[in-house]
């Protein structure tokens, strides 16, 4: 028995008008779930040509700009799945806040490299010192790095936990 071989690219292409396929591309990319390609083929295909870009090179742009655009969605997609109750970034942190935070250790933590390593963070301190500040902006930070955050109070965290304990079901 032979082992089943992907089909190859098509031996012969057919002349389609320009309007057609605009249409042809604006479909395939409604089947495939590709809207930057959808909404782009056409200014880079005009650019490509501008350029005198290879079809290699025009569909290297294309699929580029949709993989680029899918990161930027998913980075804010997993910004929003956190449920941040505001938003905050490390950019915006107030480090004179905390005298005792030095400037390479946030960058250290803003790496997640403590995630990784399984390492907790505990942020303890007076009221109004940017606890709740730096914590968002870590976890933004994490989420746009990709990893999966969820914010959730303490106060809702227990709620969850007894309601979970009272079904005997952890969600």
């Amino acid at each position: 028995m032979k082992p089943a071989t992907p089909p190859g690219p098509p031996t012969a292409v057919s002349r389609v008008s320009e309007a057609a396929a605009e249409t042809a591309i604006s479909a395939a990319c409604r089947a495939l779930f590709l809207p930057t390609i959808r909404t782009q083929a056409a200014p880079l295909a005009a650019a490509a040509a501008r350029e005198r870009l290879t079809h290699q090179g025009y569909l290297a742009e294309v699929l580029t700009a949709e993989c680029d655009d899918r990161e930027a969605r998913r980075r804010i997609r997993r910004v929003k799945e956190a449920k941040f109750p505001r938003a905050k970034t490390l950019d915006e942190f107030d480090t004179t806040a905390i005298p005792d935070l030095p400037p390479a250790t946030l960058a250290q933590l803003a790496t997640g490299a403590w995630i990784e390593a399984g390492q907790p963070l505990v942020l303890l301190g007076d009221s109004g010192t940017g606890k709740t500040h730096l914590l968002i902006g870590l976890g933004t930070a994490a989420a746009e790095q990709g990893r999966r955050v969820r914010y959730v109070s303490t106060a809702a965290l227990v709620n969850e936990l007894a309601e979970a304990a009272d079904a005997k079901q952890l969600s």
